[in-house]
């Protein structure tokens, strides 16, 4: 006697389906386990990328390399076709921010290890190697591994209470400590991956730390910047989250890794050369709102609730502070944003609530266990 399969059994078969493929599943089994495949994203600067992945193609140790123009409205498109003919580049209709394009490329792509590489990036010999092997080397548990990141150029660090000159590049440390350019520098560090905070800041384990330093190699999480990811984690966990757009999407999807059981590994090997914000910019108005959004949304969906509090309270003093400082100038402007920032999180607070219970509901290890390594 057969059975007959109900409407209702139907549409739940094809409602798993559909949220599979959502999280970047594919329909059946590919002949790319063995495959490592770079992922790098483009916008409206090309002469970076082209940069970059001519230094991947060069290495030899890509199986295969996609470039995905993200919508970009100059040339970039027709100078990535002329100039990069050995990788294969995808154009986006629209600029969908960094986790859209990087999906982008990740689904085009079979391959069991997909490394990302920022486009201001530039990869030294061996580095895509080093991803691949440490991976495959590592135990199945680890569903990614993060690269080691130098900032680009020498750097000095200013003194206590020293202002740099008003055109002069600046960059500040964990700490505060100001930082600028200079040929009697020292090498530093930009990342050897990313931890969190208790206020639910994303950070760059090593910021600014001598190039030298030694760092363990378990981690909270990745940087997509420099990284590799393991297909079957993404299968299970799903991709990078596409709603937020820029900024903050490693940290979410490492806690979605964590929180299902995966680990992140640090592979000291797999260097690349970092342009800090060559292609956005830290004062940009972008930055600083997409930063300041995301890192509450980010807490909100997977961090315990005294950090989600602190995270939101932060944000509270840091705009009302600045309006306080100035409100016209460029205080004034980011004060603003912190707080456009933080009434956007806030208005769609049932939304970023129901998310949080569906991960509560995915995870398989509890929020309080997660050590974020800060």
């Amino acid at each position: 006697m057969r059975l007959v399969r109900g409407p209702l059994v139907r549409r739940r078969r094809r409602h798993r389906l559909r949220a599979a493929l959502d999280r970047g599943a594919r329909l059946s089994p590919t002949d790319g386990a063995d495959r490592t495949a770079v992922v790098v994203v483009n916008w409206e600067r090309a002469d970076l990328t082209t940069t970059a992945v001519r230094a991947v193609l060069a290495e030899g140790a890509a199986d295969e390399v996609v470039v995905v123009d993200n919508g970009s409205s100059d040339d970039s498109l027709a100078v990535l076709r002329r100039e990069l003919p050995d990788a294969t580049v995808v154009a986006r209709q629209h600029n969908g921010g960094f986790a859209a394009g990087a999906n982008t490329g990740i689904r085009r792509t079979d391959a069991e290890i997909v490394v990302l590489l920022n486009n201001d990036a530039v990869p030294a010999a061996g580095f895509v190697a080093a991803l691949r092997d440490h991976l495959a080397q590592a135990g199945p548990e680890v569903g990614a591994v993060t690269g080691r990141i130098v900032l680009a150029g020498r750097w000095t660090g200013l003194p206590a209470g020293a202002a740099p000159a008003p055109d002069q590049r600046v960059l500040r440390d964990h700490t505060g400590r100001a930082w600028t350019p200079s040929p009697d520098g020292d090498v530093r560090l930009n990342s050897t991956g990313v931890l969190v905070d208790r206020d639910g800041n994303g950070m760059d384990r090593d910021w600014f730390a001598p190039a030298d330093r030694v760092a363990d190699v378990d981690v909270f999480g990745f940087s997509g910047g420099a990284s590799a990811l393991r297909r079957s984690a993404l299968d299970d966990v799903g991709l990078l989250d596409e709603s937020l757009f820029m900024y903050y999407e490693d940290t979410e999807l490492a806690w979605r890794l964590r929180r299902r059981g995966w680990r992140v590994e640090h592979a000291a090997g797999a260097v690349v050369e970092h342009d800090h914000s060559a292609s956005s910019g830290v004062q940009s108005d972008l930055f600083v709102f997409r930063n300041a959004r995301n890192r509450l949304v980010v807490a909100l969906w997977h961090a315990p609730w005294p950090t989600v509090l602190r995270a939101a309270a932060r944000t509270l003093v840091r705009g009302v502070r600045g309006l306080a400082v100035g409100r016209s100038g460029r205080s004034g402007q980011e004060a603003r944003l912190v707080l456009a920032a933080l009434v956007d999180v806030a208005g769609a607070l049932p939304s970023h609530l129901a998310r949080r219970l569906r991960e509560t509901r995915r995870a398989a290890v509890p929020r309080r266990r997660i050590d974020t390594g800060a």
